[in-house]
């Protein structure tokens, strides 16, 4: 490994910062060699901090026009569902409401059979007390039935006068009997008549006041289910303004990241063309183990071609993202020189560790998303040695490292290296 010569620094960080003012890139040199430079830093760094709040307001938009976005898809498929109950149940009221129409033209029906049932067994117990009352009145007319029977007796001239005379006897006093049990009988049906005729009232009262809610039902469920048709075209016109306004946001969001990007690769190349200038020694080794791990945890998302996790769209992950908790230290992966350490608003807190000639080709490490370093540009660090620590800085989901490693200034997969 070497260390980079002072005037090999000196003329990689007039590179930078001439390069950061003319494109407003992120980058830090190597060491301040006097007053001028440290002037133009400082005027790098403004720049770099408004470009970075530019961003972060410009995230922040798109995040709560995403919000705003959500929360209307949500309220609309609310109403939407809210809607489509209530026109169930206006359906459901609808086919009860045809039932009880039907059930209460039966009870009416039947209502009017036991009045007219009714009217005809009072007419028919009238009649029968009538032709009682009559049958009473024309035997008494006739004299008192035993002393006729005594009488016949005493009067008849034979045996057969007397039998004949009974016989006739017996026939009045059957058809007597069979008028009073008429007439029993139709006292006892009449009653019944009458109790049929209480509940066919009872049932026509009952099937009229359930139509009757069931009306008010369904004119309630009307009015709620006007209600809510309204409700869902106010909420799809609230989507609608979300749905431009978060498309909006992320267009802007895009070209920005875009913009950043283009940057980061000029200060990448740009950072590698300074290293290659610096003369030194190039180490020769394979590459398979020839990088320390630069913390302890999983690997949650390889390095390649994956949809991004808070916008979706599909490009090169150009890292390898471990699955740490914020605070834990990040290791030198090797001895190297810290050459740049900046904030992206992309990927936060960030750290460039360059490692030097490796078979001929430069090698640089890099620390993303950290939420703070314990090195400084220019620092020489040990393999092993804690440079920073994990955190949740950036366009992040959660607290990781994503750490990448560039061979001549282009993104390759860490894990070749480990």
């Amino acid at each position: 490994m070497r260390s980079f010569p002072s005037a090999a620094r000196r003329r990689l960080a007039l590179v930078l910062a001439t390069s950061a003012l003319a494109t407003g890139a992120v980058a830090v040199p190597f060491a301040q060699a006097d007053d001028d430079l440290q002037d133009q830093q400082k005027q790098v760094e403004k720049q770099i901090e408004r470009a970075h709040d530019e961003l972060d307001e410009t995230s922040a938009a798109m995040r709560r026009a995403q919000g705003a976005l959500d929360a209307a898809q949500a309220e609309l498929d609310a109403a939407v569902a809210e809607l489509a109950a209530v026109r169930e149940r206006l359906d459901a009221a609808r086919e009860r409401d045809a039932e009880m129409a039907e059930a209460l033209a039966k009870a009416e029906d039947r209502l009017t059979t036991a009045e007219s049932d009714l009217a005809e067994g009072q007419q028919a117990l009238a009649d029968q007390r009538t032709e009682v009352t009559d049958s009473v009145n024309e035997l008494y007319q006739q004299g008192d039935p035993q002393l006729m029977s005594l009488t016949a007796l005493m009067n008849s001239g034979s045996l057969g006068d007397l039998t004949r005379q009974q016989q006739t006897d017996r026939v009045i006093s059957s058809n007597q009997t069979e008028v009073y049990d008429e007439l029993d009988a139709a006292e006892v049906l009449l009653q019944v008549r009458e109790d049929q005729l209480s509940e066919a009232r009872d049932d026509v009262a009952q099937q009229r006041e359930a139509a009757a809610a069931n009306l008010a039902t369904m004119r309630a469920l009307t009015a709620q289910a006007v209600a809510g048709r309204e409700k869902v075209r106010d909420k799809v016109a609230v989507r609608l303004d979300a749905r431009r306004e978060a498309s909006a946001a992320l267009a802007k969001d895009r070209a920005l990241l875009s913009r950043l990007r283009n940057q980061e690769a000029r200060i990448k190349q740009q950072i590698m063309e300074a290293a290659r200038a610096s003369r030194g020694t190039s180490v020769s080794a394979s590459a398979d183990g020839f990088l320390l791990p630069p913390v302890t945890g999983p690997v949650t998302s390889p390095f390649g071609m994956r949809t991004h996790p808070i916008y979706g769209y599909y490009s090169l992950h150009d890292g390898t993202d471990f699955g740490v908790a914020c605070g834990e230290g990040m290791r030198a992966s090797g001895d190297g020189t810290v050459i740049s350490k900046y904030y992206s608003s992309v990927y936060g807190n960030r750290l460039y560790v360059n490692l030097g000639q490796v078979n001929g080709k430069n090698l640089t490490v890099v620390y993303n998303h950290a939420s703070g370093y314990r090195v400084d540009v220019g620092d020489r660090v040990s393999t092993g040695e804690i440079v920073g620590y994990v955190g949740d800085t950036g366009w992040s989901t959660g607290c990781h490292l994503h750490y990448t490693v560039l061979v001549n200034g282009n993104a390759v997969d860490p894990m070749t290296w480990m």
